[in-house]
């Protein structure tokens, strides 16, 4: 009962971050002229946002599939990853897509921790692979801060990201807990695979371009002409404020984000907010699949009983 509590009072805490961040950007930047902007997208260019994010979500498995010391079919892990997708998207906030993927996967093959491990290492690599390619764009990009007080906080993420991992992983920080101990025995046993990992990485570089490809192709459909180069250098931050974990699938703080990083360069606020938006759009449409496998698999489960 407390803990039920505890998610609703996080959940009403998340919606209130969200509300009030969305209506100090929208507020600033105008309801009307965001909404006359959004007008103005290319149905094309949205549509294409949409199939490259279905298209991301499919490559990922792959990369799943890779960190999986077991066989398991492909067509499953699609569907449990577009599960995952639409429940980090559309129902944020009442339980996790990656909690979710972690149970399915937990049911179906008996292993907690593996199922949990090969989740995280999914993110992981996925993580660690965004934040390299923003840092290796940042010096081709560095004239875009014109010298503002934010030009190293990509530096700064990086270094964190980097330390961060070494306590936890290096040092290996609660290995003497039982659950603890089976992960980073998984984590270890996958590092020391360098195949694995370089394949992984490999193919969450392609991931990394097919997001980056959707924002830069719905900037170019409000008939904005930004340098890619801006996008790939902007995005990791961007990305890494709306993991905080406080607000509704990064709403108000993506659009915040977007309109202070790419106002550097020049977009006019209703601009950036319409692009930010609009990226938002076409990942909650392409994740409503997932509702229709969480359907399939609830009259699956049925069928069973």
């Amino acid at each position: 009962m407390a803990l039920k509590i505890n998610k609703i009072f996080f959940l009403v805490l998340k919606l209130t971050v969200s509300s009030v961040l969305l209506y100090i950007v929208l507020s600033r930047t105008g309801i009307e002229q965001v909404s006359t902007t959004l007008k103005g997208m290319s149905f094309t260019a949205f549509v294409c946002a949409v199939f490259l994010f279905i298209s991301a979500q499919f490559i990922s498995t792959l990369r799943w599939k890779l960190l999986l010391p077991l066989e398991y079919d492909i067509r499953k892990l699609v569907s449990l990853y577009m599960i995952g997708s639409f429940f980090n998207t559309v129902l944020p906030g009442l339980i996790g897509g990656d909690a979710v993927k972690a149970f399915y996967l937990y049911k179906a093959t008996g292993k907690g921790s593996l199922s949990l491990a090969s989740v995280f290492m999914d993110r992981y690599i996925g993580f660690a692979v965004l934040m390299a390619m923003g840092i290796l764009a940042f010096p081709f990009g560095y004239s875009y801060f014109h010298g503002s007080r934010v030009v190293w906080l990509l530096p700064l993420a990086v270094i964190i990201f980097i330390t961060a991992s070494f306590f936890i992983f290096g040092l290996r920080l609660g290995k003497r807990m039982r659950t603890l101990s089976e992960f980073y025995d998984y984590f270890h046993s996958y590092w020391n695979n360098k195949v694995v990992i370089v394949k992984a990485s490999l193919i969450s570089i392609i991931i990394q371009i097919l997001g980056i490809s959707a924002v830069y192709i719905l900037a170019l459909g409000l008939g904005q002409h930004i340098p890619f180069l801006a996008c790939l250098i902007f995005l990791p931050i961007i990305i890494l404020f709306t993991m905080l974990p406080i607000s509704i699938s990064g709403l108000g703080i993506r659009e915040g984000a977007f309109v202070f990083f790419f106002g550097i360069i020049g977009v006019k606020p209703e601009v950036a907010t319409a692009i930010s938006l609009s990226w938002f759009l076409s990942v909650t449409i392409g994740s409503l699949l997932g509702l229709i496998e969480y359907i399939r698999y609830k009259k699956g489960e049925k069928l069973a009983d």
